[in-house]
């Protein structure tokens, strides 16, 4: 029997894969060419910060809870758990600005 995780896994890429897929059947005729690149992009810049803030948000809130409940055990520890907790921080902080900055460059290429 699958764990939670695995199932959940499991779960979140049958859901993406099945809307990668049916895009095709929703094909229109060779024959047209417009295609309304502009919308696309903005979903995609907009999908992106979103899921990368959503993403951050949850790694940034483990990583404090993780650090507090280690300071909580052994107060002693405080001062070797907090540099590193800092930096993990800055570097989650850093993938969510990547994207933001991915996301301006793409809303750039609308015209």
């Amino acid at each position: 029997m699958l764990a939670r995780t695995q199932k959940t896994f499991v779960t979140v890429f049958a859901g993406l894969a099945t809307m990668l897929v049916a895009g095709s059947a929703f094909a229109e005729d060779a024959g047209v060419a417009y295609v309304d690149r502009d919308k696309w992009i903005g979903i995609a810049a907009g999908f992106g910060i979103a899921l990368a803030a959503f993403g951050g948000a949850l790694g940034q809130g483990r990583t404090a809870a993780t650090a507090l409940d280690g300071i909580s055990r052994n107060p002693g520890a405080a001062g070797k758990l907090f540099t590193p907790m800092i930096l993990g921080l800055a570097l989650i902080e850093s993938l969510v600005i990547y994207s933001l900055i991915i996301s301006f460059a793409l809303l750039g290429k609308i015209h």
